[in-house]
This record gives structure tokens, C-alpha cells and sequence, in this order.
């Protein structure tokens, strides 16, 4: 692992970290599945509490992440498994598993933006890259230099909601090849002459990111099979960071919950809970985070 690498991960820290320990409230044997495992913090802090390693199981599709997590945890007897949470949660269902507290943290983590050569951050030159997989082969890349303007206009709008969708598309088409993240920020920018506080490209490069991991489509599918995976009296949580993931996350809450007789799940978060003030002045990434939470009955 390279120096800057290592340094990066050290860095992260796990949003909304006390209201995940508040709502979930491990307690000591219960078994612990973490969908979105990234660099360990809050599953640190949840095994702290269960003290029960081996019942716990962590999944991330990162290969830099898992590589972390054996070191972290290996020696514990913690299965660890590299796959996406779709791929992870179907096996899991097969194996007839159930667990007490599941977490899926679904936002990109902080050694993906600072590491340039991940191409997630728009203000560091990197490669078009934005796979979480890096066995994967479809890139940011292919979809900016490949794609048709019709399907790159269906891509900003719908993942990024972006007003100006069509027109930023037929930018990116004027000006292939593009080969690089601050190239593409320069392109969009232009379509946006005079922009404020958050950079133009931020939804470019949000919907591009979705679109290159399927993660909207990977969600929807697995969150019947998360529900599937809670044991009687067992809590889900799932932080997400932009409108389109928090839509599904509620709908799929509120279809499970509520009065009537047939409802399965109490909702733990009438409403999404959000970052206090004193976590957003050190970790400003979190101020988009929303945490929803599910008890089964």
C-alpha cells in the first residue's frame, strides 16, 4: 500500500458515528453484519460492543478497503468478503443467515476523494476512473468518451438531477476526448459561466459515479434482501448522502413499517437523522449524511 494511501485511510472517519451507536445500540452477542464495511471505523466501534467477532460480517467491493479490513480485523475471526452488497446480501439469504444489527453506510469514502488516481474528486487531477471495483471494467472513462449524448443527457439528469443536463452533455461530446477529472470539471463549468459556492460539476460527477457502480439499482434490490437478513428485534440502519438514495431508503422503510397489521418493521427515525453541528466543524463531509433506522418486530 503507498504511503499516501495508508495516510488517506487513517483519515477516514465514519459519519454519523454516535447516532449510529445510539439507534443500532449493539449490544454484547449480538451478530453484526456491515454491508459497506469501507475502512472499519464504525464497525470498530460496534464489535466493541458485541464482542462477538466471529458472528460478524464485514463486505466491501474495494479491494483497498478489504485489504485494510483483514489487517484490522483477520485475527479476529471476522469474515471478511470482497463483493458488492448485492452480490454479498444474496449469499448471505441463501445461507440462511440473520443477524441483529446490519449497517450500509452508502457514501464514498474519504480515501476515494483524496486519492487522485480513484478519479472521484473533481478538483484533482486524476484518471476518469470512479470505480468502487476495481476488477470492473466499465469506467467514468468509457461512459464520457462512448456513450451517445442522448444516454449521457439521461445519465446527469436522472443521477444528478441536473437542470442543465442536455446541454453539459452536448459539451462532453464537443470536446472528446476527455481524459482526465479536472478536464471534465473544466468542460462542465462552461456550461455553468458564473457558478456559486458548489462547484458546476458536482452533479456531473455525483451521476457519473452512480452510474459507473449501479448503485441506485444495486440498492433497490438489496434492500428487501437486507430486511430479509434482520432477526426478530434487530435494527438496520442505512446512511445515505443524496436525495435519490434517501427516496429508496424511505420508501422501502415505510412499505415494511407503520400501524398496520401486517407490518413487520417500527421505523427507530421518524425522520432522517443528520450531523450535528460539533461533527460537521471536523468532518464537513458529513453535512449531507441522513441516517434511517428499522427495527423488526
Amino acid at each position: 500500500m503507498h504511503q499516501n494511501e495508508q495516510n488517506n485511510n487513517q483519515k477516514h472517519i465514519p459519519v454519523l458515528l454516535d447516532e449510529v451507536l445510539h439507534y443500532l445500540d449493539p449490544s454484547v452477542g449480538e451478530k453484526y453484519l456491515d454491508l459497506t464495511a469501507g475502512y472499519g471505523g464504525h464497525a470498530s466501534r460496534i464489535l466493541e460492543r458485541t464482542l462477538l467477532p466471529k458472528q460478524a460480517v464485514l463486505v466491501d467491493r474495494d479491494k483497498n478497503a478489504v485489504n485494510e479490513l483483514e489487517q484490522k480485523f483477520g485475527g479476529q475471526g471476522v469474515t471478511i468478503r470482497h463483493q458488492d452488497f448485492f452480490g454479498a446480501s444474496q449469499k448471505l439469504v441463501q445461507e440462511e443467515k440473520l443477524f441483529d444489527v446490519i449497517l450500509a453506510d452508502l457514501g464514498v469514502s474519504s480515501p476515494h476523494l483524496n486519492e487522485a488516481s480513484r478519479g472521484f474528486a473533481l478538483n484533482a487531477t486524476g484518471p476518469l476512473d470512479m470505480r468502487m471495483d476495481q476488477d470492473q471494467s466499465l469506467s467514468a472513462e468509457t461512459i464520457v468518451n462512448s456513450y451517445s449524448e442522448a444516454d449521457l443527457a439521461g445519465i446527469l439528469k436522472r443521477y444528478g438531477e441536473e437542470p442543465k443536463a442536455r446541454q453539459i452533455a452536448r459539451l462532453i461530446v464537443g470536446n472528446r476526448p476527455i481524459m482526465t477529472t479536472t478536464d471534465l470539471a473544466l468542460v462542465v463549468a462552461r456550461a455553468w459561466p458564473g457558478h456559486s459556492r458548489v462547484h458546476p460539476a458536482t452533479r456531473t460527477f455525483q451521476a457519473l459515479r452512480i452510474a459507473v457502480n449501479n448503485e441506485l439499482e444495486l440498492l433497490e434490490h438489496s434492500m428487501p434482501l437486507w430486511l430479509q437478513l434482520l432477526a426478530p428485534g434487530g435494527r438496520i440502519g442505512v446512511i445515505s448522502f443524496h436525495s435519490l438514495e434517501d427516496r429508496i431508503v424511505k420508501r422501502m422503510f415505510s412499505e415494511v413499517s407503520g400501524d398496520r397489521y401486517d407490518a413487520n418493521f417500527h421505523l427507530l427515525t421518524k425522520r432522517p437523522v443528520t450531523a450535528s453541528p460539533n461533527e460537521l466543524v471536523y468532518n464537513p463531509r458529513a453535512r449531507s449524511a441522513k441516517l434511517r433506522v428499522a427495527q423488526r418486530k
